[in-house]
Parts: C-alpha cells; sequence; structure tokens
C-alpha cells in the first residue's frame, strides 16, 4: 500500500507546483481540450508521451497498447482515431514506437505468453513481410531496431488505410500521419520522415471513394 501512497503524495506536490507555476492552469483545462496532436504508441511505461515530449496536460491526444499497433479490428483505437481526428479534428498524429520494445521482441521468437500471443501474432505478420531484408542483418540488436522501425511504417500506412483518415483528407486535407521511434537510452526520438497526408501513394484496392 506504501506504493499507492506514495502516487497521491506525489499528486499533491504535482498539484501544487501547477498552482505555483500558473494559478488558471487546472481552471483552463476543466474546461475543455484542444490537443493539436493524437499519439499512437506502445504502453511500455518507460514511453509516457507527455514527458519525453515536454508537453503539458491536454496537448496530446493519446492512445497506448502493445507495441503501437494498429489492427483494423481494434474498436478501441479506431474510436479514439475517430474522436481525434473528426470531433477533436488535430492537425497531427503521431505513429511512436520505441527501440527496446518486448512485443516486437516477442513477435521475434516462438515462446507463448499466453492471451498476448494474438495480438503479437500482428507483429508478426510485420516481420514476416519484411523478412528478407531483417534475416540479412547478423547483430540481433540492429536486426530488431530495424524491425522496430518497419513496424512504425507499417503502421503508419494501416492508418492512413482506414476511411477515418481517408475521409479527414478529403474534407479538411488533415491530419499529417508521422511515423517516429524513441530511443530508450539516448532519451530522443527520430523522425523516420515517412509523413501522408494524403492516399495519392497508396495502392488502388486501400482507396476508398468519398463519402458524399
Amino acid at each position: 500500500m506504501e506504493h499507492i501512497e506514495k502516487l497521491l503524495l506525489q499528486n499533491k506536490a504535482w498539484v501544487e507546483q501547477k498552482n505555483q507555476e500558473d494559478g488558471e492552469f487546472f481552471q483552463r483545462s476543466a474546461k475543455s481540450q484542444t490537443p493539436r496532436f493524437l499519439w499512437i504508441g506502445c504502453s511500455d511505461s518507460r514511453v509516457p508521451a507527455n514527458e519525453i515530449t515536454a508537453t503539458d496536460p491536454g496537448e496530446i491526444f493519446v492512445h497506448r497498447n502493445i507495441a503501437n499497433m494498429v489492427v483494423h479490428t481494434d474498436m478501441s483505437m479506431l474510436s479514439v482515431l475517430d474522436y481525434a481526428v473528426n470531433v477533436l479534428q488535430v492537425p497531427h498524429v503521431i505513429l511512436c514506437g520505441h527501440y527496446g520494445c518486448g512485443g516486437v521482441r516477442a513477435a521475434m521468437g516462438q515462446k507463448q505468453f499466453g492471451l498476448i500471443d494474438n495480438w503479437i501474432r500482428h507483429i508478426k505478420d510485420v516481420y514476416s513481410m519484411h523478412y528478407k531484408e531483417l534475416e540479412i542483418i547478423q547483430d540481433p540488436e540492429q536486426r530488431e531496431n530495424r524491425f522496430t522501425e518497419f513496424n512504425v511504417i507499417d503502421q503508419v500506412y494501416n492508418l492512413s488505410q482506414t476511411s477515418i483518415i481517408q475521409n479527414s483528407w478529403a474534407t479538411r486535407h488533415a491530419p499529417y500521419v508521422h511515423g517516429w521511434v524513441y530511443d530508450l537510452r539516448s532519451g530522443l526520438i527520430k523522425d523516420l520522415h515517412v509523413t501522408m497526408n494524403d492516399n495519392s501513394s497508396m495502392a488502388e484496392v486501400y482507396k476508398f471513394e468519398v463519402l458524399s
């Protein structure tokens, strides 16, 4: 219980600090949120979106899951995406993975973990798609890091293939969808320079007709 009590005490200390810095902060936050970013990241406790981007509460709308996946049958992710894009109208969606991801590492092996194996299966599909390039990388850490990057890139494409994103592109020419990777060892974010804001480069089979 002492760990729980510590969290509550830290919360009180944080509130006192915020009030000292800005006496109106909580009053403003309570009225509305106008984030400019949707962050889809990994659930890993070492990758908190607000802290690593030095942003305040209210600046980033966040969805996290194991290995930052965009699975088209995941209603939780799709609901967050729909709200962020169509209600909050964020101008940017960031798909952020991280090196040293346990989900990515698990997808590279054959060990069973239980229920999560069904989720990891989606990550294994990414490895299968890039099998030839990954298998020629001899160093295990470099191979894992490259796999992490491929996973981010593929999830950017998966986001862009949703009707939610494509309809928004057609109606308001936003959001931009970005792919990043966070380095646990350095604390730095790497921009993979995979950014999409229309479906012009997308295979025809993934393009949706615009709803009238």
